[in-house]
């Protein structure tokens, strides 16, 4: 493998809605999303096939709802929404940079965006389109960071990449806490007993069934994406040891 060459064929990108935020209060900062769709449009033309899960939470994050006096599943199901917004507004900025896309979504809405059907997902992905998750897994009471797990398995992707604000996993709030202590790499089985919360456990746990790794690492650094493509060391690597 060449130095330049991307050590995996097919990755799951998730990337959280506030990764969209940037430095506004919500909603999306269009510079910030115009950094990202560099660092995918980069990497599709390395020839790897990408998938894309993005959260709602720069607009509205479903599990906080009982703080505002919605029921869950209402919450949930407008978190859903929020993050077809989303997908819309990458979709948008990669085809302004020539990058073939697809949005598919959980919850059906045709005039914006194709059904979710597995088969269609991998056949637009060996077409060498970005394909765009939207709507999560299109069921209340789950995460994104589950609808990103749930997809890497069901398009067999090589590996599923967490993109952060942090540079890997800590066992501890390294803005909080200066002292934590950054792992290079976990097994699923210490991520779920140390209780690290990097992703929710029906994520780490549909990962390690069919031993998908999981990398963790800070987008916010300029060509992360890339470096995580080619097998550098960066952030966290969670898998079977």
């Amino acid at each position: 493998m060449s130095q330049g060459a991307p050590k995996y064929k097919r990755v799951l990108l998730k990337l959280s809605g506030e990764a969209l935020q940037g430095p506004a209060a919500a909603g999306i900062d269009f510079p910030t999303l115009g950094h990202i769709a560099d660092e995918v449009a980069e990497a599709h033309g390395m020839g790897v096939q990408i998938g894309l899960v993005i959260g709602g939470g720069n607009f509205y994050r479903g599990a906080k709802s009982s703080e505002t006096g919605l029921d869950r599943p209402t919450g949930d199901y407008m978190g859903m929404l929020a993050t077809v917004i989303n997908a819309l507004a990458v979709q948008a900025a990669l085809e302004k940079r020539g990058v073939p896309t697809r949005v598919l979504t959980a919850i059906e809405m045709r005039p914006v965006a194709e059904p979710y059907i597995r088969r269609r997902a991998v056949r637009h992905l060996e077409k060498g389109r970005v394909v765009i998750f939207g709507a999560g897994t299109g069921n209340p009471f789950f995460t994104t960071d589950t609808a990103a797990a749930l997809r890497a398995n069901e398009i067999g992707a090589d590996i599923l990449f967490k993109a952060t604000k942090v540079d890997g996993i800590y066992d501890d709030d390294p803005v909080k806490n200066r002292k934590a202590k950054k792992f290079d790499h976990l097994s699923y089985a210490e991520v779920l007993q140390k209780n690290l919360r990097v992703m929710d456990a029906a994520a780490i746990s549909l990962c390690r069934e069919n031993k998908i790794p999981i990398l963790v690492f800070n987008l916010t650094t300029p060509g992360s994406v890339i470096r995580a493509l080619r097998g550098d060391k960066i952030g966290t690597i969670v898998l079977e040891q």
